[in-house]
């Protein structure tokens, strides 16, 4: 069996729907804070009614601060968890800024937690931690990048302008933000009890994770955020960079299945950039036009001058490192089809 936390979020119910249809039982774990987070934009309650009538899941509506709750679940479950998929966190740059000891206590010491009770009970699981880019701070800001009319680049001459950024880039020395500060904070804490007790544990750390049961809200999400403003005729605001900032995108789907191939053969400590990579990215101006394009709307937004403290300007994943470990997983839906799957989605609301 296998134990999801934030089971309600994009990635936590992506998940929970394709273990449950491939037969295993799952343990969901979500308390619907992303309503506290971002109020109805951002509420779960629904996604967790529906993944109820699953016959294989089984929902505990607590809170990962809560030690002794996390402790009572994995002592009932114990040496039948297979793997810990951990996607329950505090996600946006903007909210942690206000109030910082719920996102830190969330982020680091909700994910403390859980890699405890993990090694007290299922020390041979795999556990899966849905890390950040933003672990990497506002590093990727000085690398030489150019503009172009409707994104910004890296200069063709750099490492990285092929395939990506890679795992060996520095998390140190820059500014991160409180939420990649807390989010580091857990990966590293991910890492040392994969290096110090021997144990099956990986920080996936992401770019853009998106797909249509992304509930967007205007500080996390971006995509999807942006999808319901063009599709519902709302005011979109795009902060800095004259929109022209690029994100890799991965449906949520590709990234679960990455997981899978993690579970099938774990490997200790391991770190993997995960995101759309070379094969899906975009900036917000090319995202604005595929959007109207499929949605048939115009998009009323603005750019302001002032970015989000630590936000990228520019960010694409380099897959090479999971993809030879893990030679049987690809991308299987690229930039363009999953804006289409986002627009049809929002349109039948």
């Amino acid at each position: 069996m296998i134990i999801i936390t934030g089971s309600g979020g994009l990635i936590g119910s992506q998940s929970v729907l394709y273990f449950c249809n491939i037969g295993e039982e799952v343990v969901g774990i979500d308390n619907n804070m992303r309503e506290y987070f971002f109020g109805s934009d951002g509420r779960v309650s629904n996604v967790i009614d529906i993944l109820k009538n699953k016959k294989n899941y089984t929902h505990y509506q607590i809170d990962i601060r809560d030690s002794n709750s996390i402790d009572e679940i994995f002592s009932k479950y114990g040496k039948n968890i297979r793997a810990v998929i951990h996607c329950a966190a505090q996600p946006s740059h903007d909210w942690a800024a206000k109030e910082p000891f719920v996102d830190f206590s969330i982020n680091s010491l909700g994910t403390l937690n859980l890699l405890e009770s993990y090694r007290k009970y299922c020390h041979n699981a795999s556990f899966i931690f849905t890390s950040t880019n933003k672990v990497y701070g506002d590093k990727p800001n000085f690398l030489p990048l150019i503009e172009k009319e409707k994104r910004w680049d890296l200069e063709s001459s750099h490492q990285f302008s092929k395939f990506g950024i890679d795992e060996n880039f520095g998390i140190d020395l820059c500014k991160h933000s409180l939420f990649g500060v807390s989010k580091a904070s857990a990966d590293l804490m991910v890492q040392e009890y994969g290096r110090y007790f021997g144990l099956n544990t990986v920080c996936f750390r992401g770019g853009c994770l998106t797909g249509p049961g992304h509930q967007g809200a205007q500080l996390h999400g971006f995509l999807s955020y942006l999808v319901k403003c063009c599709v519902k005729e709302k005011k979109y605001t795009i902060f800095g960079y004259k929109g022209k900032q690029v994100r890799d995108n991965i449906h949520s789907y590709d990234l679960v299945k990455a997981f899978d191939e993690y579970i099938k053969n774990p490997k200790p400590a391991q770190i993997y950039n995960i995101g759309g990579g070379i094969y899906s990215n975009t900036s917000i101006l090319e995202a604005i036009e595929l959007i109207q394009k499929y949605s048939g709307k115009q998009l009323n937004y603005e750019v302001i001058d002032s970015p989000r403290i630590g936000d990228h300007i520019w960010y694409i994943s380099d897959l090479r490192k999971f993809i030879n470990d893990y030679p049987n997983w690809k991308i299987t839906k690229n930039n363009d089809q999953i804006i289409k799957e986002m627009v049809d989605a929002e349109c039948e609301k």
